[in-house]
């Protein structure tokens, strides 16, 4: 369970730097590719991982008639995705029919979901775009999801973006991407990330005073660590 102190860490951190984090524990593949933010809202999105997998449309059984069935996979989801989770779409980065629309988006948002991400498309892209929730896909797509997907599993194990994704996994998404958090190490990457982002907010001002940064960065110059010290107390970080 993701708890407020560490959905909070998480909103301020970069996946950047979440990334290199990962990275020391020798996960490699935790940025979804391919996809970016409609529009960035100046906040990070946070959530745990519900999600939905689509696979190949086969023309009988995917006409526009099974939007009437109240079980409908999609429809389904929309309306089981808890609050503050991030809906993950398994759309096969196949950007040529949608993911979602503007209705469906709208209906995760007043239910307080925290976000919306596949590695497809949008359709309605521009109205998703004004609205209070983050999403991010790979391009818009007008088509409905009909015409290519097929919604099939709900909070299973899926691939987003070249990315497992498992139900409960950490999902962060800033202005440059998304990453996904194994849900057991989500508390201590997230502690982790703020300290590394607050030694980094000082490197970026010292560089930015003039000062190289062999020696700061990394920091194998002792002076560093007494200078960095220093700025910590003087800035409260």
């Amino acid at each position: 369970m993701l708890s407020a102190e560490t959905r909070q860490k998480l909103k301020s951190v970069s996946t950047a730097t979440l990334s290199t984090a990962l990275f020391k524990r020798g996960l490699r593949n935790q940025f979804i590719q391919d996809v970016s933010p409609l529009q960035f809202k100046g906040e990070n999105m946070v959530g745990e991982a519900f999600t939905l997998r689509y696979i190949p449309a086969r023309e009988d059984l995917n006409t526009i008639e099974v939007f009437r069935d109240r079980s409908h996979p999609q429809r389904k989801a929309v309306e089981e995705c808890p609050p503050g989770a991030v809906m993950v779409f398994d759309s096969r980065k196949d950007a040529r029919a949608a993911s979602a629309g503007a209705i469906l988006v709208s209906r995760l948002m007043i239910r307080g979901v925290a976000g919306v991400v596949t590695d497809g498309g949008f359709r309605d892209s521009p109205d998703i775009a004004a609205l209070a929730i983050p999403a991010y896909h790979h391009r818009p797509s007008a088509p409905t999801n009909l015409t290519h997907h097929q919604a099939l599993d709900i909070n299973v194990p899926v691939g987003c973006g070249d990315v497992a994704v498992f139900p409960g996994d950490v999902v962060v998404g800033d202005g440059e991407g998304v990453i996904v958090i194994p849900a057991h190490l989500a508390d201590e990457i997230a502690t982790e990330a703020v300290e590394m982002t607050a030694f980094e907010d000082f490197v970026q001002g010292e560089v930015l005073k003039g000062r190289s940064i062999l020696g700061l960065y990394p920091p194998t110059d002792p002076q560093t660590q007494v200078d960095y010290a220093a700025w910590r107390q003087a800035t409260g970080r």
